[in-house]
């Protein structure tokens, strides 16, 4: 990375100052016991999300501060306090007992960002349950799959996504109990075999005592798809919460005053650990926003509600990338401190566009599903390098590996070499198992390391770059050619909104490079464009590396996550098996 590209940081930058500000001493001194004591957690090893998130705020001085401020389109916001929440939960919890649900038990969530779900979710950790939010624009058979992997005995949904989605199926899924419903204005409330959660929230006491739970008790369940085969249930514990809080503060500079947007669905685990979880625990208000993106929207509640950190994925910052500059210009975000994106790689002219757009640099950080949390990141007071995840944080260690065939690692000293990304066993948050699945879990670790399956290498500096994943590799002519770098190119130019790489097979040279991109408005597909694509590649990358082929496509396959789809991508061009496509965005 060339200096001059790296986007410095000054003092005035700093509208507050950071919480994490001298990265080395930081991580020498952090310990997560430490982090531990500052959240006073039992010493006796009880430790309860539910509890720490929303009791330990309700009881305390921030009782009557707003945490959750809804919005939708057409409605008056509504506030949520944490002493309401205190009291809205435990009345789920309450409802959940007097069903005879017991501790860990499974509890579905199947519902837009409306309140029943923050409510639902965090009664149910209150109470004991396991619960796992699911995507609302999933269909029937991506529900009843993860129910019945889950051996879900309760499902909270609303009237309208039980008629469309669920009912036809229930028979399908022998374990599920109980349907708790939300039901809208004129909403059917005598729906066979269901029950009205207002009523049974009506009817249930607002006191409850917080389930005595344990650091490694099963709280979340978390399910990521896979290339092929069946959704993997990731298990995530209460002890979690320590990484939650951790990564709250380092990562996304949480501070008490600050106005919190996250604009992930709680269906994909960003939405949970970072829509739920993290912003409570630090004491701040979340807005949530009921529908989905619109950049005039969107731009709207920047400025109306005065956010000042907002954490959202690349493929939104795309979107209103594409939608063009002169919507921004009418709005203004002075409050508006720092933004963070994850879900996938963040594209350099991304990072720019929000310094020259929105007048602050957007920071990329890295995690997964099975990490449950955010471990490497661009954090306020660093520089940028964009295109880079950034540095692990502090009570994270992180490492480029080579696999070795006896199943051990290496790890690569050498800065950027490319290697495998590994991490350190030890957060909080790292996923206890795979359900059901033992087998795969164990392929996921060798000795101390967490094997991620990302490519990435590791600059002088310390900061990370993604390279793909280890099987997104393109392999051409004895090269080695990650998609990421070559998409990032492709977005250079001025006409590409989204670029997808993929390897396609060529008896010559093993793979050549094929580029699908989609355009921002005012350009048009045509011959000419496409060759100025490649060219602008070619000057960028180079022969080798560039693309041989550029389609132009309305739009990419997008998980609901955000991130591309090249193996779906792959499969369609060479007409293989589209593996499963739950988590496909619905219209990809």
């Amino acid at each position: 990375m060339d200096a001059s590209a790296i986007i410095r940081k000054t003092a005035a930058d700093l509208r507050l100052a950071p919480n994490l500000a001298d990265y080395a001493a930081e991580r020498q001194c952090f310990s997560w016991e430490a982090a531990r004591a500052e959240l006073a957690l039992d010493r006796e090893g009880r430790v309860n999300i539910a509890g720490q998130a929303v009791e330990r705020q309700a009881s305390g001085d921030l009782r009557k501060k707003t945490a959750f401020r809804f919005v939708s389109r057409g409605a008056a916001s509504r506030d949520v306090s944490f002493e309401g929440l205190s009291r809205l939960t435990s009345r789920f919890a309450n409802v959940l007992k007097n069903l005879g649900v017991g501790r860990g038990e499974r509890v579905f969530v199947l519902s837009g960002r409306i309140p029943e779900l923050y409510v639902a979710v965090l009664g149910s950790l209150k109470h004991g349950a396991v619960v796992s939010p699911l995507f609302s624009a999933f269909g029937p058979e991506p529900i009843a799959t993860r129910v019945n992997l889950g051996e879900g005995r309760v499902l909270v949904t609303t009237d309208l996504l039980y008629e469309r989605k669920v009912a036809k199926w229930r028979e399908k899924m022998p374990t599920l109990e109980h349907v708790l419903l939300v039901t809208g204005e004129g909403g059917c409330t005598d729906i066979p075999g269901t029950l009205d959660l207002a009523t049974l929230m009506a009817d249930a006491g607002e006191v409850c005592e917080v389930a005595p739970t344990g650091a490694e008790d099963m709280a979340l369940l978390h399910f990521t798809s896979g290339t092929t085969g069946t959704p993997k249930g990731a298990i995530h514990v209460h002890g979690a919460v320590v990484t939650h809080w951790a990564t709250g503060r380092y990562a996304l500079d949480l501070h008490p005053e600050d106005i919190f947007w996250c604009t992930a669905d709680p269906g994909w685990v960003t939405g949970t650990s970072y829509g739920i979880v993290a912003p409570l625990l630090h004491g701040v208000t979340s807005i949530v926003d009921r529908e989905e993106f619109d950049a005039e929207r969107w731009y709207s509640i920047l400025q109306d509600q005065a956010v000042t950190v907002w954490y959202t994925a690349p493929t939104a910052i795309r979107m209103l990338m594409k939608a063009g500059a002169e919507i921004p210009r009418k709005y203004r975000f002075p409050q508006l401190r720092f933004i963070a994106s994850v879900g996938e790689p963040l594209n350099p002219e991304a990072v720019r566009w929000g310094k020259e757009v929105l007048g602050l640099p957007i920071h990329d950080n890295w995690w997964q599903t099975e990490t449950g949390g955010i471990m490497i990141a661009n954090t306020p007071a660093f520089d940028i390098k964009p295109g880079s995840m950034g540095r692990p944080l502090p009570g994270i260690d992180a490492a480029i590996v080579k696999r070795q065939e006896d199943g051990s690692v290496a790890v690569i000293d050498a800065p950027d070499v490319e290697g495998e990304l590994a991490l350190k066993r030890g957060w909080p948050s790292m996923f206890r198992g795979y359900l059901n699945n033992e087998e795969r879990y164990r392929k996921c670790f060798s000795g101390d390391w967490y094997l991620t399956g990302d490519l990435a290498k590791r600059d002088a500096d310390g900061y990370f770059w993604f390279v793909g994943r280890a099987d997104d590799v393109i392999k051409s002519a004895g090269h080695l050619i990650g998609p990421f770098e070559v998409e990032s190119a492709l977005m250079e130019h001025p006409a590409v909104a989204e670029a997808g790489v993929i390897g396609k097979p060529d008896p010559v040279v093993g793979e050549v490079v094929k580029a699908f991109v989609s355009l921002k408005a005012g350009f048009e597909d045509s011959e000419a464009l496409r060759m100025e694509l490649l060219g602008h590649a070619r000057k960028r990358l180079g022969a080798a590396v560039a693309p041989k082929e550029i389609a132009v496509v309305a739009s990419l396959p997008r998980t609901r996550s955000g991130k591309i789809m090249r193996r779906l991508l792959k499969a369609r061009e060479l007409g293989l098996p589209e593996g499963d496509l739950s988590t496909l965005e619905s219209g990809g």
